[in-house]
């Protein structure tokens, strides 16, 4: 009992030294706590809760596989510890290695083959956004009477008004639209004289919020407003993507006070980001208890991607990093806590996916799924909150027919069956298949950090044979894919090689055009933002069309 309490009194000193708010410091007692649950202090029940749940689903950029507290870190996350305990932690979780194509997933339940998507990032200059052709989560729980709100990180293009978040589902939107920007300023240069504002509110730059507040506080402050003016009893959906712990490596500087001791300037950064963050979420957190959504809400946290150890994060014990198909690219952190759960307290080892959360969500939502809606996700919600077998049984990680080409990949080496000099990579049950170029392959050891600056030494680097393009690992049985097993086991590599082939039948072609000159920001009053014009499309068209008319009537008169 004595030793229990001086761990209870420790975890409080933790949360206040941290910094974070009390509980009871914005009336939230047990009594209150109670009161405020059902909106506004009536007894519970009586406002006739809705059956659809409230559902949050926050997304964390760039962070690695062991950074929170969970995982070993020496990083210090309080918040995404407690929740999770208190949830189910996803430790058989996967998402894709970049930005972009996490999203387009999570918003769309396809994998990238089906959108276009399948080739890197969209970039700021292109002339590029999610297909307006595909239909979107916050679109479908629209259907259904949530109120749709995103804050944070878009990244699925902009070129023209009909890619805006606000057109694609969400009622309002606040954040930025490209991959990174500075956290103070909001501004971002894509090359050296390309250069504008990116911080948006709907559909509008907005210059009024620009009062130098770092990102992942300022986004939690539109979250708790958000709140505070909606009506608990009516569904919303919150999508709140952060900007943290994406590079450039920011943070206030109260937050580096607990990580002095880190040598490596870029790991001490990244520490006071993922700090920032924590608290952030303890925060919002609050407000969903304060404001009375807590009781009906669903919170899904999730890294779009896995660390990138140059930039401080860190992916140790798996394989690789951010941008490359080994598992420390897509093997995320990732958990559910909610009250509506069945088994808290768990630790699923189901495969799940990030594609998995649309149909998951809609089920949830009361909604329905169209038939023609082709979908590579499954509702895996009574696998998170039963404890049952998962209906995925594979992951497509990917099939990117225009990334670098392995110079030694053949048909041959794939039998015939596939070209191995294409990246690709799937996992079916406990076998995982790579072939072409699959990126940087080292395991960075958290020693590796020890240093001032990047320390290559410590990495575990692996020389691979000659010619070599096809891997396969027993995920399950080697979760670091440190054997591979493609010259053991060639039967299995061809099974996996005709199922590559498969998915590849249904791929759209690749959307990856290149720059378009009017994206500059200084043609859009220096701000990033929607250049494409259909009007002025059409008005040409229009004229030309006019043009050939009096042309042809010209040459008429002529021959007459």
């Amino acid at each position: 009992m004595v030793a229990a309490g001086v761990l209870a009194g420790l975890s409080l000193l933790s949360l206040l030294t941290y910094g974070y708010l009390a509980w009871d410091s914005l009336g939230l007692g047990p009594a209150q706590t109670e009161a405020t649950s059902t909106g506004l202090g009536e007894e519970p029940g009586a406002g006739g809760l809705s059956s659809q749940p409230h559902i949050i689903f926050i997304l964390a950029d760039d962070q690695g596989f062991r950074d929170v507290g969970y995982h070993g870190s020496e990083i210090r996350t309080p918040t995404l510890d407690k929740l999770a305990a208190e949830g189910v932690k996803l430790e058989n979780y996967y998402v894709q290695p970049m930005c972009t194509p996490s999203r387009s997933q999570f918003i769309t339940g396809k994998y990238q083959i089906h959108t276009g998507l399948q080739h890197s990032i969209i970039r700021p200059t292109q002339p590029n956004c999610l297909p307006l052709d595909n239909v979107t989560l916050p679109q479908k729980l629209k259907e259904v009477g949530y109120s749709t709100h995103m804050v944070g990180k878009w990244h699925l293009g902009f070129y023209r008004r009909e890619c805006m978040p606000t057109q694609r589902g969400f009622d309002t939107f606040f954040g930025s639209l490209l991959g990174s920007g500075d956290y103070y300023t909001h501004f971002k240069c894509d090359s050296p004289g390309i250069c504008g504002y990116d911080l948006y509110e709907n559909d509008n730059a907005a210059w009024d919020h620009d009062n130098g507040i770092y990102s992942t506080q300022m986004y939690t402050q539109k979250v708790e407003q958000i709140l505070a003016s909606h009506n608990p009893r009516k569904p919303i959906f919150l999508y709140i993507a952060y900007q943290a712990v994406h590079s450039p490596l920011q943070a206030p500087g109260r937050y580096f006070e607990h990580y002095r001791s880190i040598n490596n300037i870029n790991r001490r950064r990244y520490a006071a980001m993922l700090a920032c963050l924590d608290e952030a979420i303890h925060n919002v957190t609050l407000a969903l208890k304060k404001y009375g959504y807590y009781d009906n809400s669903i919170i899904i946290y999730s890294s779009d991607n896995g660390g990138q150890p140059m930039a401080g994060g860190s992916n140790w014990p798996l394989r690789g990093s951010k941008g490359t198909y080994w598992e420390g690219g897509i093997r995320a952190v990732g958990f559910v806590h909610s009250p509506l759960l069945k088994n808290k307290g768990s630790v699923c080892k189901e495969l799940v996916h990030i594609t998995d959360w649309f149909p998951t969500l809609i089920t949830l939502a009361e909604g329905q799924i169209d038939e023609d809606i082709q979908l590579d996700g499954y509702d895996i919600w009574e696998t998170i909150s039963e404890g049952r077998r998962s209906p995925r049984v594979d992951i497509l990680h990917n099939i990117d027919p225009i990334y670098t080409k392995a110079k030694n990949g053949s048909w041959a080496a794939g039998y015939g069956i596939w070209n191995t000099a294409i990246q690709s990579a799937i996992r079916v049950n406990h076998w995982k298949l790579l072939t072409g170029n699959p990126g940087y392959s080292d395991w960075v050891p958290p020693q590796a950090f020890s240093n001032a600056g990047p320390n290559r030494w410590h990495n575990e680097r692996v020389s691979w044979s000659a010619g070599k393009t096809v891997w396969l690992f027993n995920i399950t049985a080697d979760p670091y894919e440190r054997v591979d097993l493609s010259a053991r086991y060639p039967d299995v590599v061809k099974q996996l090689l005709r199922r590559l082939s498969q998915f590849n039948k249904t791929a759209v072609p690749v959307r990856y055009p290149p720059k378009d000159p009017r994206s500059n920001p200084k043609l859009n009053g220096g701000v990033w933002g929607p250049w494409f014009k259909e009007d002025e499309k059409k008005k040409k068209s229009d004229k030309s069309k006019g043009a050939n008319k009096q042309k042809k009537n010209k040459n008429k008169k002529k021959a007459n």
